[in-house]
């Protein structure tokens, strides 16, 4: 099952990087020059999850026929990008995911929940001057039991792992997100061992307009082996545009769970609005 999500990463990968030398508008080294297109330049910054510049995304996903009784369940993800000036080499940058859940009932009779699930904090230190055109960041992520509700999160500390690397080539901004997260010391049938792995690939329009796919991949490795992985496929579009002198990044996608957990949702629709705050 790993083998064949990654070899399909690295075919589209592939396609992408060979489509991006037929496009004239952009120049043979795959860099839009300062001031050639602003609103190209940002969304190739916005797409890199460890850009140093401030954004405040908050993504909505609807995930539907979730759970045994089929129901729609939301998750309003905020998710504030801090980067920070270590030195004259690198930087951090903090990664905050803040869950807000809509939780449908599970058994006929039981009412809907809502409240916050648990925070996944990551920081990423990455090196200033990119390697060759891969620009990438490591570093620890850490899970915290935020939740309001036991049925909104797993009452329990993780920490881990995560890496990050991409590269820009013309249009393309191509990359992926692996982070592992593991229980702090939980008790016998609470253990947490988390796999994320979220590939992105955009193509940028000089208007502004992007098209994506990022799905996000995870993986229980507590769970059985026919139980383990939710695999989506699908993608959208998106444009940054400005509302007065702020600048906004608004995306809407959709994805179809091609193997998921029993229970799982079938499907989800995202909708992204973000605020930045380019340097």
């Amino acid at each position: 099952m790993l083998g064949t999500i990654v070899g399909f990463a690295l075919l589209v990968t592939q396609c992408a990087v060979a489509q991006s030398e037929a496009a004239p508008q952009w120049d043979g080294d795959g860099i839009i020059e300062p001031g050639e297109d602003e609103l190209a330049e940002l969304a190739r910054a916005a797409q890199n999850p460890i850009a140093s510049m401030i954004s405040v995304p908050f993504q909505n996903n609807t995930n539907l026929n979730f759970g045994p009784l089929e129901k729609t369940q939301n998750v309003l993800n905020i998710q504030p990008v801090v980067p920070i000036d270590l030195s004259e080499n690198w930087n951090l940058i903090t990664r905050t995911i803040l869950p807000v859940v809509t939780q449908p009932g599970f058994v006929p009779g039981q009412s809907s929940t809502t409240g916050l699930g648990d925070a996944v904090i990551t920081a990423f230190f990455s090196p200033k001057a990119p390697a060759g055109k891969w620009i990438w960041g490591v570093g620890p992520v850490a899970l915290l039991p935020t939740a309001t509700s036991d049925r909104l999160g797993f009452d329990e500390w993780g920490v881990g792992g995560s890496f990050v690397a991409l590269t820009m080539r013309g249009p393309w901004v191509i990359g992926s997100l692996f982070s592992n997260v593991w229980d702090v010391g939980a008790d016998s049938g609470d253990e947490i061992n988390l796999f994320t792995w979220q590939y992105f690939v955009n193509y940028n329009f000089p208007s502004g307009w992007y098209l994506t796919s990022a799905p996000i991949i995870t993986a229980n490795w507590e769970a059985s082996s026919d139980n383990r992985w939710t695999i989506p496929l699908g993608g959208g579009f998106g444009k940054i545009f400005n509302i007065g002198r702020q600048p906004v990044n608004v995306s809407l996608q959709y994805y179809h769970n091609v193997e998921k957990p029993n229970f799982g949702a079938d499907s989800q629709w995202r909708f992204a609005f973000t605020l930045l705050y380019p340097k």
